[in-house]
C-alpha cells in the first residue's frame, strides 16, 4: 500500500504519530471481520473466564508481583479496555519499509491496528528509533496475541526481543497505587 507520506518524512511540529486509519483511510470499526477470520472474543463479550493466566514468560517480564498483574487485569475486563500492542523499534532508514508492510497487514485484517512515531515524534520523544505498535484486540486472547507476534518475526523479519503492553497499563484515569511499576514505559505483559 503507498503511502501519502512516510513516517520519516513528517517533521511538523505536533504531528507525533501517524496512525494506520491516517494513511488507509477506513476507522477501527471497519476492521470488524478481524474478530471472527482469528476467532477473537470481542472485548465486550469477554468474560471473567476469559482472564488470562499471570505467567513469566523469562527473567523480568513482569515488573510487578502477580496479584497487581491479575487485578490490572480485572480492572481492564471491567472496563473492556482490552486492547495492547507489540512494540518494535526500528532505525530512520528501516522503519518506512516496515510501515508499509504493516499497513498493508492492517489493511488485510492479518493485523488489527497500528500505529508509529514520525520523524517530529522521534524528536519530541527524545528517541533515535521509531516505535512502530502493533495492536491486538483483546490481550486476554494470547493465541492471537503470540500470531501477531510470530507474523512480526516470520513475515517482517523483526528478530530481536520485543514487548507487549495491555493498553490499560497507560489508560488515563487509573491511579498509579492501583498500577505499581506497571506504569513504568518499560513494564510489558508479554516479552518475546
Amino acid at each position: 500500500m503507498v503511502t501519502e507520506r512516510s513516517p520519516t518524512e513528517i517533521d511538523e511540529a505536533g504531528r507525533h504519530w501517524l496512525r494506520v486509519k491516517d494513511v488507509t483511510g477506513f476507522p477501527r470499526e471497519a476492521r470488524d471481520g478481524y474478530f471472527p477470520r482469528h476467532g477473537v472474543t470481542r472485548p465486550a463479550a469477554t468474560t471473567e473466564a476469559d482472564l488470562p493466566a499471570v505467567e513469566r514468560d523469562g527473567e523480568g517480564s513482569l515488573p510487578a508481583d502477580a496479584e497487581r498483574v491479575a487485578d490490572v487485569d480485572r480492572f481492564a475486563l471491567e472496563t473492556t479496555y482490552l486492547s495492547g500492542k507489540w512494540l518494535v523499534e526500528r532505525p530512520s532508514e528501516a522503519v518506512d519499509e516496515l510501515w508499509d508492510a504493516v499497513v498493508d497487514d492492517v489493511a488485510a485484517e492479518r493485523f488489527w491496528d497500528a500505529t508509529v512515531t514520525t520523524r517530529a515524534g522521534c524528536k519530541a520523544f527524545g528517541e533515535a528509533d521509531h516505535a512502530v505498535l502493533v495492536f491486538t484486540p483483546n490481550y486476554f486472547d494470547r493465541a492471537d496475541v503470540d500470531r501477531v507476534r510470530r507474523r512480526l518475526r516470520e513475515v517482517h523479519g523483526v528478530t530481536e526481543a520485543i514487548r507487549y503492553r495491555p493498553d490499560a497499563y497507560t489508560l488515563d484515569g487509573v491511579h498509579e497505587e492501583r498500577l505499581g511499576g506497571l506504569t513504568d514505559s518499560s513494564a510489558a505483559r508479554f516479552r518475546a
